[in-house]
């Protein structure tokens, strides 16, 4: 079954364009123009993937994200937006979004992070099936990760991670002392590569490190290595 598509787009002419494009690709689209059909579209049968216009009509797109997400929905979400400014940015990643495009972008580019996301939604479910009779978690000192269940656990206390937080925090944990630049992270974790968008590595470190850290400022679990990238402490005996 091909995957299914929900644009969100007031601008006609491009939510066609992407429409076209994805259903030429071989995707299931279904389109909207404002946010309240947006969410009103996932009440009951979930898209396997939705791209949200940042400004949309009636909610935008940052509140059709952070409604899904209250409701518990793992849907993976592409932000589009006008804006450039890290503060969107991180707001969006903050309300549970997986990635973003800046207006304008290439087709081919978009096309790029749809099949990445898609791939990365695929490889969670399989993970969380052949994780399902595992109950061992994967620990670092007083953190603790159990993968089937997407916990984690700092000093016996859960901590709340979007799913890119979670990946990327395990990603590490499961390689302590292991260094990677913010392109090996992005193509490891994210699913791709692509130049001029490695901030949003180090976007989704620093969030991790605010909730991990006693100090984000004098981190003690992911530690920067000066001109390499960035590494999980090895695990203390």
């Amino acid at each position: 079954m091909p995957a299914t598509i929900l644009v969100a787009e007031d601008q006609t002419d491009i939510r066609e364009l992407l429409a076209m494009n994805l259903r030429s690709a071989g995707y299931e689209v279904q389109t909207v123009a404002d946010g309240p059909s947006a969410l009103a579209s996932q009440a009951e049968v979930a898209s396997d993937l939705l791209i949200l216009d940042l400004m949309m009509p009636g909610l935008d797109g940052l509140e059709v994200c952070k409604a899904l997400r209250a409701r518990g929905r793992t849907t993976p979400i592409l932000m589009l937006t006008a804006k450039a400014t890290e503060l969107d940015r991180v707001l969006g990643l903050e309300l549970g979004a997986d990635d973003y495009l800046t207006k304008p972008f290439s087709l081919a580019e978009l096309l790029a992070r749809v099949k990445a996301l898609l791939r990365r939604a695929d490889l969670q479910r399989a993970a969380q099936q052949g994780q399902a009779a595992q109950t061992g978690w994967v620990r670092n000192g007083e953190l603790e990760i159990l993968p089937a269940k997407r916990q984690v656990k700092l000093r016996g206390a859960l901590i709340d991670c979007t799913a890119l937080e979670f990946d990327l925090l395990l990603y590490f944990a499961s390689h302590p002392g292991h260094v990677y630049s913010r392109s090996q992270l992005l193509n490891a974790v994210w699913g791709y590569t692509h130049d001029g968008y490695e901030h949003t590595v180090t976007t989704h470190i620093n969030r991790l490190r605010a909730k991990l850290e006693r100090d984000p400022m004098r981190p003690e679990f992911i530690l920067t290595v000066r001109g390499a990238g960035y590494k999980m402490r090895e695990a203390p005996l």
